[in-house]
């Protein structure tokens, strides 16, 4: 991973849970100690944020310079991230997929691109709204592949806006599997409006409704809330989730860890 980014990296994480420790950068970036804290000295020496005992802590106030795109994680980077985990979702979550559906939809995320690896049967129609997620099913030409086209996101290569809304929204789906960035009681939220508001209408849309989560992105929240966990028929996520969280949230939906 680039310095550049790296650092970027850091500033997400530390703005989305106020302190970090080393420990826990070296953990997600799987770089060494001398590294991270040399970038912390760097970024807290550019008051991008403030350096503590054993980790780093959010600023009050952002600098002028950081903007509010540069908060989100590039895809690149997401996929650095809880790899284990999301080979762990994603199978399960494969395996949710049988022979009697006949249309689903994948959302855009590094974990549900990860899906694509664990899909065993053949005669499926797969609607996606995601760049990555269609390129690697093409690969495989086992299936009746819909591309939503409509805006391009960079950051997660995914196709938003009024004419993705439009097309989805003609679709029938049997299950949809979408990702979220965060989960704060019963609300499901994630970085951008324009994706949050595909998602929901494809969820709406969809006889069964699930959603893929990590642990790490239990009892937080991101800018847009876009769905509702009572709605969602189910969630699956890692092993790490603790019993008091999956207890807390399996009030809501059922969780498939």
């Amino acid at each position: 991973m680039l310095k550049t980014e790296r650092q970027r990296s850091i500033l997400a994480m530390c703005d989305r849970y106020g302190t970090i420790t080393v420990k826990f950068i070296q953990e997600e970036l799987a770089v060494s100690d001398m590294t991270i804290r040399r970038d912390l000295e760097e970024l807290a020496n550019q008051k991008k944020l403030l350096r503590v005992h054993g980790g780093a802590q959010k600023l009050e106030y952002t600098t002028a310079s950081t903007s509010y795109e540069s908060n989100e994680l590039s895809h690149l980077e997401k996929k650095q991230l809880h790899t284990k985990e999301k080979h762990y979702i994603a199978k399960n979550a494969a395996a949710y997929i049988d022979s009697g559906d006949d249309t689903i939809f994948l959302g855009s995320g590094t974990t549900i691109e990860l899906m694509t690896q664990y899909i065993s049967q053949s005669s499926l129609r797969i609607v996606t709204n995601s760049l990555p997620v269609f390129n690697l099913l093409s690969e495989t030409k086992k299936f009746e592949l819909y591309l939503i086209g409509g805006l391009y996101r960079e950051k997660t290569g995914a196709f938003v806006g009024s004419i993705a809304n439009e097309a989805i929204q003609k679709i029938g789906i049997q299950k949809a599997f979408v990702g979220a960035n965060g989960l704060k009681g019963p609300e499901v939220s994630n970085f951008s409006i324009e994706e949050g508001t595909l998602q929901k209408i494809v969820l709406d849309n969809a006889a069964k409704k699930c959603l893929v989560s990590d642990a790490n992105k239990f009892d937080h929240s991101d800018f847009y809330n876009f769905y509702d966990l009572n709605k969602i028929d189910r969630l699956f996520t890692d092993a790490t989730l603790s019993s008091e969280l999956k207890q807390q949230y399996q009030q809501y939906t059922e969780i498939i860890q």
